[in-house]
């Protein structure tokens, strides 16, 4: 309203008598325009104030701050009772301006404001005006505009200035995506998601996300872009590579300078060409320097024996700049190569070996075998590199050496053939070897019986390519081997070949069971004997052993904070996860900490899972870094399916992390009130039970968690509850006005889960929080009521230590309610232990009988006696109810009719 020039003209109601516009100077001497009313000496005001209408402008939730000054009651005389200190803030919307006139049953009430500070006459005089500054919210979503108003109720009170806005997050650029100027959500909780558009010159990486906070903030930055090759990020914006310097992918950092022999001559390049004369192969990187094709090799020598020859060779002495050169000998119809030139020239034959091999060749060494004797070959070596075939690098460099092999005994006989087969005799057959190297002069037979194993053998030699053999045993298998002679010497024995006298090449042995096989026969079952008796020891041991560690195994919880190095308790009890594994999908709350978001983790070898994330923001102090690991330290000594469960952390980088399991109907009491009425009985005891077993296994490890709530429950998708928050202990606040709160990085905690010795004298034991879990019980069966509903906390305190406990809540079965008050004894001593709970729910849920019976009836019954018991007192309804600590319902029963303890009488449970 400062920027407003001229009158206001708001509606006003009365428009005689009640707020009045007035023109006042501010503090810098601008005149503005204002509203006033001081009807303080007469009662029952009701003066309402109301603006224009305000266009929406699409926002979600507006902020009003009024600036306004108020005398104070005390220094005016005379209007005790009709004077107040404080007014009203309404609102209205709207889809149009058209309200003329003020309907006060269509507002709806934002807040009573009270003033910091007050003026006196005196301040008055001595022109000392005490400004007030108060902000409200306001959710606005249904309509296009709203309306504000302002009632009086008696008080002297002047509007100063009114202004209203709403919240924005600001155009950013995150990543090198750009975000556009976004309205917050309609909740002060709530996050609103928000894609970004890559700059100019990009492409995106990862679905740049972030989200709008409801302060104004941009949060949790996700994916981004990254810059087109040949350009760069600076600035925020992706600029152009200048010449000299380029960027090949996207991925790459920056513009690199060009690899040496190379060029780029204009920006934005994505590769440098290379300079005349040098090359770059297909697989090269861009960031490699251009290279070129190696010099012939050198100093080619060759030592010949026989029919092979030996070649050796040093490296050329240009490489080109690479490390990448091997040595070729072409192959045939390749252009050159090997080549016999005793009578013709032709490429070697296929027969020919080379030995480590022909082509692709590292070493520089090669032998070259199977040639033929007295023979002429030129040989011819070829140097190569990566780019050698580069278009333009000309023909490969080589050198070449000639020889002529030597004289050489002929290669073996390859096949014998059996003819004219007897019972003492046969005829065997054979083709020259493939290789003579000269004339045959003669060929020698080796043959024996199978059975000797050439233990006795004899010898026959022959000038033509066949021989019959005689004196041979009948029935029996003989061995024969061929070998050929030249001037150079006998070659190689041939291959066994088997030929059996009278047709039965394989006779058997003894009975008909050949020796060998028995042998092995009776080896391989007395090796399977040998591992099966080893494996029976072995298996009997190990369950013996893990029998005994299952046994003797009792496993104690261990405080992190006994830990000198937080840094030791977390790498004792958690895991660490590689980040990498880790994909952020959305954000799903905020913590003290910092952000909560779900997301996938995929380690190596196990299945992709579903997770939550809580990071720690940035800026943190060593106190909040060990705070904050606490909790990972203490989850990942539990290991039960109705506790939380710890994944891992994130300790090398930032920001810091802790994974555990993906719990997808949050927490107990929200989902209960989101789904109130939909369960069965059964349904909700098995859901206790599950929480009962949770904390058995907890006070077996003497672990006390202190906070049991049902907000500290998670919900899976099966419905199973799982116990989470095991943060930090928590210790009760001196301080008078936080009575009943305990102070934890979650924030203040009430204490209407508390038991009462925890609260007076700090004594948290198991007992205690069996007290905690019997306020869970109550929340569960009412569906998310608030316990204790909408008492403070120092009324939660006095009423317990009178006796008062919680009734059973609408159709609670007898059975439940009477294990709560259990749970709620005075004397911890008194109280069950979980694992009598667990046995308790057992029950019921085996005999679900006995969970028909409600309380409604004996409710009733009670009542009736305590007003027996209270008339015989002659007591007046106030006193009754003030003698049962209910005094504060008094106006709501007499206002349904009850005004006589004879009317209570009455009361049903409804």
């Amino acid at each position: 309203t400062r920027t407003v020039p001229g009158e206001l003209k708001w509606a006003a109601s009365p428009s005689e008598g009640g707020w009045e516009e007035v023109s006042i100077m501010d503090e810098k001497n601008i005149p503005i325009r204002t509203y006033q009313v001081c009807n303080v000496l007469e009662p029952n005001q009701n003066n309402w104030l109301r603006t224009d209408w305000i266009p929406r402008s699409g926002a979600q939730r507006v902020y009003v701050e009024v600036k306004f000054t108020l005398r104070d009651c005390n220094s005016l005389p005379g209007v005790t009772g009709t004077c107040k200190e404080t007014f009203n803030l309404y609102y209205h919307e709207s889809n149009e301006d058209r309200e003329s006139y003020i309907k006060e049953s269509s507002f709806i009430k934002v807040d009573t404001v009270a003033a910091d500070e007050s003026f006196t006459q005196v301040d008055v005089g001595d022109r000392i005006m005490k400004l007030n500054t108060e902000v409200r919210d306001v959710k606005v979503t249904t309509r296009k505009g709203f309306y504000l108003a302002f009632q009086d109720v008696g008080a002297c009170i002047a509007l100063v200035s009114v202004r209203v806005f709403y919240k924005t997050c600001p155009l950013t650029v995150r990543n090198l995506a750009t975000f556009p100027d976004t309205i917050t959500g309609a909740d002060t909780s709530s996050l609103v998601e928000v894609r970004g558009s890559c700059v100019n010159q990009s492409e995106e990486r990862e679905e740049p996300k972030m989200y709008c906070g409801a302060d104004g903030e941009w949060l949790v930055p996700i994916g981004g872009c990254l810059c087109n090759p040949g350009y760069e990020e600076r600035g925020g914006a992706c600029k152009a590579c200048r010449a000299g310097f380029y960027k090949a992918k996207s991925t790459d950092p920056g513009c690199a300078k060009c690899p040496p022999h190379s060029h780029s001559l204009r920006d934005g390049a994505t590769i440098c060409d290379c300079h005349a004369g040098f090359f770059r192969a297909d697989t090269d990187p861009p960031s490699m320097a251009c290279t070129q094709p190696p010099s012939a090799p050198q100093q080619l020598i060759s030592v010949v024996n026989e029919t092979s020859v030996v070649l050796e060779w040093t490296p050329p002495h240009r490489l080109g700049g690479r490390s990448d050169t091997s040595y070729n000998f072409p192959r045939p119809g390749a252009g050159g190569g090997s080549v016999s030139s005793s009578q013709f020239c032709a490429p070697c034959g296929s027969d020919v070996l080379f030995s480590p091999g022909q082509i692709g060749l590292m070493t520089t060494r090669v032998v070259v075998s199977e040639l033929r004797a007295h023979t002429h070959y030129t040989f011819i070596v070829h140097a190569r590199n990566g780019v050698s075939q580069a278009s333009g690098a000309g023909a490969a460099q080589s050198v070449s050496v000639s020889v002529t092999t030597n004289q050489a005994a002929p290669s073996p006989v390859s096949s014998i053939q059996a003819t004219d087969v007897t019972r003492h005799s046969l005829s065997l057959s054979w083709q020259q070897p493939d290789r003579p190297n000269g004339v045959i002069l003669e060929y020698e037979v080796k043959f024996y019986e199978k059975d000797q194993r050439e233990r006795s053998y004899r010898i026959m030699r022959t000038f033509s390519r066949s021989v019959d053999v005689t004196g041979l045993n009948p029935l029996t298998v003989y061995v024969f081997h061929v070998r050929a002679r030249t001037a150079a010497g006998y070659g190689e024995f041939s291959t066994p070949f088997e030929f059996s006298t009278n047709s039965d090449p394989f006779p058997l042995i003894g009975e008909g069971v050949n020796s060998a096989f028995l042998l092995l026969s009776v080896s391989g079952v007395g090796i399977l004997l040998l591992i099966s008796a080893a494996v029976f020891i072995i298996s009997r041991r190990y369950i013996y052993i893990h029998t005994h560690r299952q046994t003797h195994r009792v496993k104690i919880y261990v405080d992190p904070f006994t830990y000198e190095d937080p840094d030791q308790a977390i790498h004792e009890f958690a895991k660490e996860i590689d980040v990498s594994s880790i994909h952020i999908e959305k954000v799903i709350g905020m913590g003290e900490f910092g952000e909560v978001c779900s997301g996938r983790l995929r380690v190596q070898g196990k299945r992709e899972i579903y997770v939550a994330i809580k990071s720690l923001k940035a800026g943190y102090s060593d106190k909040q870094r060990r705070d904050f690991l606490s909790e990972a330290s203490i989850m990942g000594q539990f290991d039960h399916p109705n506790i939380i469960r710890l994944e891992g952390v994130v300790t090398r980088c930032k920001p810091l992390m802790i994974i555990t399991e993906y719990m997808e109907n949050g927490s107990l009491d929200a989902f209960l009130r989101k789904h109130d009425g939909q369960f069965t009985v059964i349904q909700l005891v098995g859901m206790l039970r599950g929480i009962a077993s949770g904390m058995k296994y907890l006070s077996d490890m003497n672990y006390v968690h202190r906070d049991l709530a049902a907000r500290n429950i998670l919900v899976n998708s099966n419905l199973v509850c799982k116990v989470s928050d095991f943060g930090l202990s928590r210790v009760l606040e001196d301080d008078p006005e936080a009575t009943g709160t305990y102070l934890s990085p979650g924030g203040k905690i009430p204490i209407r889960w508390t038991a009462p010795e925890a609260i007076a004298y700090r004594k948290f034991t198991t007992a205690s929080d069996v007290w905690s879990y019997g306020i869970v019980m109550w929340e569960v069966v009412s569906y998310g009521e608030r316990p204790y509903w909408d008492m403070n906390n120092q009324d939660v305190i006095k009423a317990i230590e009178e006796g008062y406990r919680l009734p059973a809540p609408m159709d609670c079965p007898v059975v439940l309610h009477q294990l709560m008050l259990d749970c709620w004894e005075r004397d911890r001593a008194e109280r069950p232990t979980f694992s009598q709970i667990l046995n308790m729910l057992d029950k019921l849920i085996r005999n679900p009988g006995t969970l028909r019976r409600t309380g409604g009836e004996r409710y009733l019954q009670c009542t009736k006696a305590k007003t027996e018991i209270s008339t015989s007192k002659v007591w007046s309804l106030c006193e009754w109810l003030q003698s049962i600590g209910l005094e504060r319902y008094r106006d709501t029963l007499a206002a349904a009719g009850y005004t006589s303890l004879d009317s209570l009488l009455a009361l049903t449970h409804q």
